[in-house]
């Protein structure tokens, strides 16, 4: 487990959390797809909540297992996402919402020229189990 928020985000040490579904219930993997482009954004999770409202109001919206609430993409970034079209696997315990950014960049997180990234920001070198920052 990384000691920080700063070692998780932006560290090389590979730190996955194999156990966070044990202990959040109620929610699914929801894929984040941006329906121009193709490019897988995030992946968060979507209780039952989150996809009623995310379908009301047509803007991505999730469940933060950390904070344990509802999670408009966006209310506080202006990062917000237009949901055009949500896709459900064949077993019934996924999603996919197709998406269009709004405005604004994509991830909390940002690079060293202080813009938004794409949350899928580092790749994982098979060689070495480490992190490869791919958007510095």
């Amino acid at each position: 487990m990384a000691d920080s928020v700063e070692e998780l985000e932006e560290g090389t040490a590979l730190h996955l959390d194999f156990g966070k579904l044990d202990r959040v219930r109620g929610v699914v993997p929801c894929a984040v797809q941006n329906v121009d482009t193709g490019e897988v954004i995030l992946v968060a999770y979507v209780n039952e909540q989150a996809l009623r409202h995310t379908a009301e109001h047509r803007l991505a919206t999730f469940w933060s297992t950390s904070r344990g609430e509802l999670w408009e993409k966006g209310a506080t970034s202006g990062e917000t996402f237009d949901v055009l079209e949500v896709l459900v696997n064949c077993e019934q315990n996924s999603l996919v919402y197709k998406v269009r950014p709004r405005h604004g960049g994509i991830c909390h997180t940002k690079n060293a020229e202080g813009e938004p990234r794409n949350c899928f920001y580092r790749r994982v070198d098979l060689d070495t189990m480490e992190l490869e920052l791919l958007d510095p």
